[in-house]
């Protein structure tokens, strides 16, 4: 969408996400929530215990209080719930749009009016405790790369990194597929499994492919058969994908500018 109408993207962090949101006193939220007197507080009574009116973080009932705090705020001034994603808030005035979008604490701002986005920065500052990163590049270990004809490439160069280094596989060769065609893999009965993590392994593959890299579902969905008894061969072939993924790091999912697109039907 941010393509279709030549937006820029903007990241911005809350401070205070889960923690600090006032406990409801009905539905879910709903009773006493009592915790113990920290080590090193002094009381006048003699208190055993305490009563909390506000989530902190690590209660069970913090997001979803959250949640109710955030969105009631953000349709106080304005904007609606996407019907097609409930992280997604959009306001249309006279014409221009701007789009709200949040993932627990952070938040990305677009819009075609940059007055428009402007004023929602204020009016979420003067709610909440705000960090503004700029422009967004880097967001939930996605990064976003924009490329010389407008486009923009969600990648994950990071994560690649991390996986071939946590699996011993930083110096392999690369390779130009991530299945070997000419080897069929079968189920094996043995008693003995390979010495390998090859369950963490695909694991992390799966990961990596439903955020950016679809052109390897086919391998990962190959190899996933074998979770059961995983044998050496089922091994080499999960290093196949680690070995296609060493050169094609910057590989991911580009988006490219396209037609118009009309927001009230969002």
């Amino acid at each position: 969408m941010m393509l279709m109408e030549g937006m820029d993207l903007g990241h911005r962090s809350l401070d205070e996400a889960e923690g600090g949101s006032t406990l409801g006193e009905t539905g879910v939220e709903a009773g006493n929530h009592l915790r113990a007197v920290p080590e090193g507080v002094e009381l006048d009574s003699n208190f055993d215990c305490l009563e909390l009116v506000k989530a902190i973080y690590g209660l069970k009932q913090a997001s979803r209080v959250w949640n109710e705090t955030f969105d009631e705020f953000v349709c106080s001034i304005g904007f609606q719930v996407s019907a097609f994603d409930p992280c997604l808030y959009i306001k249309v005035v006279d014409g221009h749009c701007v789009l709200v979008l949040v993932y627990v604490d952070d938040v990305l701002i677009t819009g075609s009016s940059p007055e428009l986005i402007a004023r929602t920065k204020t009016d979420l500052k003067t709610r909440f405790e705000m960090t503004d990163s700029g422009k967004c590049a880097f967001v939930l270990g996605i990064e976003l790369v924009d490329g010389p004809d407008g486009s923009v490439t969600m990648c994950q160069r990071r994560y690649v990194d991390d996986i071939l280094k946590r699996f011993g596989m930083d110096e392999c060769k690369a390779v130009v597929s991530p299945v070997d065609m000419s080897t069929r893999l079968v189920p094996s009965d043995a008693a003995t499994k390979v010495n390998a993590p090859f369950r963490e392994a695909v694991g992390a593959l799966m990961h990596l492919m439903t955020a950016t890299r679809p052109d390897i579902a086919y391998a990962v969905g190959y190899v996933s058969r074998f979770m059961e008894n995983p044998q050496e061969e089922h091994w080499v072939a999960v290093k196949r994908i680690f070995r296609y993924l060493q050169g094609t790091k910057t590989h991911g999912i580009c988006f490219k500018p396209g037609n118009k697109i009309d927001f009230l039907r969002l």
